[in-house]
């Protein structure tokens, strides 16, 4: 049976932080590689997010510039490994955001408040590449990660068009129970530990 794994990065990067992991190109690979069964021909890995923001901006209380540096040699690294390719959206910035509500009665500071990010791009690509995926007849099964409801319409249409949807749970983690309906079965799978 030929698989291809697709990783929403946004979504097992949050899984990570939360169990303390260093998320870097060698764990993703370890969890992707960890959601095959025997019997599975690995097609691809492909792994979508957004590299780090880059831009300088105003700061909410001072006004003073800020840079922003972002780093993503994290990603080209990921996307030398074997079989794995990146698909990258935008990550834009959307202002800064209280760290705490209600607001402190004293006289605000810049660093009462944090940047606000928003990923723009990914859940369109995840789509159009299961979609792709249904279309060519280029795999058998597609195992999925992801915590994103907006994947339904692509699980819904690979599904139709023969496509196996696999869904990979993690211990100690709810997943939205309509996309458990819209996947043909769940795979749990544990975070590596120690890392």
């Amino acid at each position: 049976m030929i698989v291809s794994v697709l990783i929403d990065g946004g979504h097992l990067r949050v899984l990570a932080q939360k169990a303390k992991l260093k998320y870097d190109p060698d764990l993703i690979e370890a969890i992707a590689h960890s959601c095959l069964h025997e019997g599975e021909e690995l097609l691809r890995i492909l792994y979508y997010d957004c590299a780090p923001f880059s831009g300088t901006v105003r700061l909410p209380v001072s006004g003073e510039p800020h840079e922003f540096k972002g780093d993503d040699s994290w990603l080209k690294a990921l996307a030398s490994k074997d079989y794995f390719a990146t698909r990258c959206g935008v990550l834009k910035f959307r202002g800064f955001k209280p760290k705490k509500i209600p607001l402190a009665a004293t006289p605000l500071q810049d660093e009462d408040f944090k940047p606000d990010f928003e990923q723009k791009g990914v859940d369109m690509r995840i789509g159009l590449d299961i979609a792709n995926h249904a279309a060519l007849k280029s795999v058998d099964r597609i195992i999925l990660i992801t915590g994103d409801t907006d994947c339904i319409p692509a699980m819904k249409h690979a599904r139709i068009n023969g496509i196996q949807i696999a869904l990979i749970t993690f211990e100690n983690h709810r997943i939205a129970s309509e996309l458990t309906w819209h996947a043909d079965f769940t795979r749990q799978i544990r975070l590596p530990v120690g890392r």
